[in-house]
């Protein structure tokens, strides 16, 4: 897609914390739906939705576009984003949605480290500095009302699930630039739903529709138009017009709305060992993204 060149950065960053709000919302959301029907089931329907509502409008445009470098950049873009959201959702059955968001979020702190392993750029000693705040906060977040370390099948999965939105945040920044990107997001989101798709079939019965509770619907529309549909076409936009680690700074605030609304909407409580590790990943996550603006030309 041809850039937008009247539009200032801002404009762009603006609608990058506009998809975290959206995102934000979506952990509960999640975690209502998934009472009602595995992961695996419910992000195939997810994907697979967004991917023909995306489709129907774009039909000429995405049928003049796709070649071979839509498709390769679709499929490297969904393929860590499929197995990201996958581990993420198998992993929210068995942790809160804050819990969730916030390990999840660790995932700019590991941006850095697989550059430096994608690219030969070594992360700073600030970096290095922000990984081990971050781990610290992480160990926080696991403590038990005994002050034994613990972390839960869940919360092992979601820290997981961050290696791979970190690769997706970076195929994204190398991928995603000088193409159609409804093109590509269509692709991307069709990857995603075979991804789903896959574990669906090899681990999870068949969903019983019937025995879908009577709201299910209703969140499963918010997921497939709010913030599957919607917010990821606008995250691939305004994507390509920031740079990957101001990118990733903003997109972290995901774990800050999806906390607010847990503790407002899910009734999840924050134990003062939680929430002191909860401020140590936001700092380190925080920290870790400020760059001079020589570097963010670098890594943009």
């Amino acid at each position: 897609m041809q850039k937008l060149r009247n539009i200032p950065v801002w404009v762009y960053e603006l609608a990058l914390v506009a998809v975290t709000v959206v995102w934000g919302g979506s952990f509960v959301v999640l975690k209502g739906a998934l009472d009602s029907m595995t992961p695996g089931w419910l992000l195939t329907l997810r994907f697979l939705l967004a991917a023909v509502g995306l489709w129907l409008p774009f039909a000429g445009r995405v049928a003049s576009s796709l070649d071979a470098a839509h498709l390769r950049a679709g499929l490297l873009i969904g393929l860590p984003e499929g197995l990201a959201f996958l581990v993420q959702n198998v992993g929210l059955v068995d942790t809160t949605p804050g819990r969730n968001a916030f390990l999840t979020g660790t995932y700019c702190v590991m941006v850095p480290f697989i550059a430096w392993v994608a690219t030969g750029r070594r992360p700073s000693a600030r970096e290095a500095a922000c990984a081990l705040l971050c781990l610290a906060g992480i160990g926080f977040v696991s403590l038990r009302g005994d002050l034994s370390l613990a972390l839960s099948r869940g919360d092992a999965l979601t820290l997981v699930s961050a290696v791979f939105f970190a690769l997706n945040i970076l195929c994204v920044s190398w991928f995603g630039k000088d193409v159609d990107l409804p093109t590509v997001t269509v692709v991307e989101l069709a990857t995603m739903a075979v991804v789903c798709l896959t574990w669906a079939l090899a681990a999870e019965p068949l969903p019983v529709l019937a025995g879908l509770a009577p709201g299910f619907w209703g969140q499963l529309a918010y997921v497939v138009v709010g913030s599957t549909l919607l917010a990821m076409l606008l995250q691939n936009v305004a994507q390509s017009h920031v740079p990957a680690h101001r990118a990733a700074l903003l997109l972290s605030l995901e774990s800050v709305f999806a906390t607010v609304f847990s503790l407002a909407f899910y009734g999840e409580r924050l134990t003062v060992p939680v929430a002191v590790g909860f401020a140590l990943i936001l700092v380190a996550v925080t920290l870790s993204q400020l760059r001079a603006p020589e570097a963010e030309e670098v890594v943009a």
